[in-house]
């Protein structure tokens, strides 16, 4: 207990030590005196007088003007470069040049005959371009995709490119040729034989499921596809004697 009670002594004279004595009323008297003689100083100078204070925003009209200057310099050369009116002709121009598809005519002729075909022109209204039936086939590449035709047979390729319906198409590439008297095989292609076609519609395959699964990962995935396709009707087939077919036919 005496222990405890020479404890609380030392720490109560510790903290009246440490503790502000009350400030007499001649002592505020007198400050406050001093404080009104001195002259009173604006703040605006004492910021401007402290360059420490904001040194990275301080702006100077010296750097203002020059700036503003080099801007007016850049504008008078873009005005010298040419003006706004005739970069915008010049973007008409262009935008008027290039084609909807992307690509010009030329392109679009190589491109087709890479697949195997020629666009001759739209069908015309008196034309008649199906023939009777004749006893003569052929065998044309179209893509990836080999079919054997006749005269007056229909076929589905996958969609062909730059061409509409009602469109005359030149096959190129024929394999072999064939009739009732003789046949002609190509290495690999006949360059003399050409088998003629009207695009009749452009539709859409049947639509296949693809179904994907993981088991014991909880891992499912379900798609459909319909394949693009175009209908060709073959109209004529040339390359190949066809009088002793039709004498025979007779």
């Amino acid at each position: 207990m005496a222990t405890r009670r020479c404890l609380l002594r030392l720490l109560s004279r510790r903290l009246l030590a440490h503790t502000p004595q009350p400030a007499s009323l001649a002592s505020i008297a007198t400050r406050t005196l001093a404080s009104l003689a001195k002259p009173l100083v604006p703040q605006a100078s004492r910021v401007l007088a402290s360059p420490r204070l904001f040194p990275s925003r301080c702006h100077y009209a010296s750097n203002r003007s020059s700036g503003d200057e080099e801007e007016g310099d850049d504008d008078d050369h873009y005005d010298e470069e040419g003006s706004g009116d005739e970069w915008g002709e010049e973007e008409e121009e262009a935008v008027a040049a290039k084609p909807p598809s992307g690509k010009t005519e030329e392109e679009k002729v190589v491109e087709a005959a890479e697949i195997g075909y020629t666009v001759v022109g739209p069908l015309g209204a008196d034309e008649k371009p199906f023939k009777p039936y004749e006893p003569v086939f052929a065998v044309v590449q179209i893509g990836s995709h080999q079919f054997k035709v006749s005269n007056g047979d229909s076929i589905f390729t996958e969609r062909l490119k730059f061409c509409d319906v009602n469109d005359k198409l030149i096959l190129n590439r024929v394999l072999m040729l064939g009739s009732q008297s003789q046949t002609v095989i190509g290495r690999p292609t006949l360059p003399d034989a050409t088998v003629h076609a009207v695009v009749e519609e452009h539709a859409l395959d049947a639509k296949v499921i693809i179904f994907k699964k993981k088991r014991r990962k909880n891992y499912r995935r379900t798609k459909g596809h319909r394949q693009e396709l175009t209908k060709l009707r073959i109209t004529n087939i040339e390359g190949i004697d066809k009088s002793e077919a039709t004498a025979v036919a007779a």
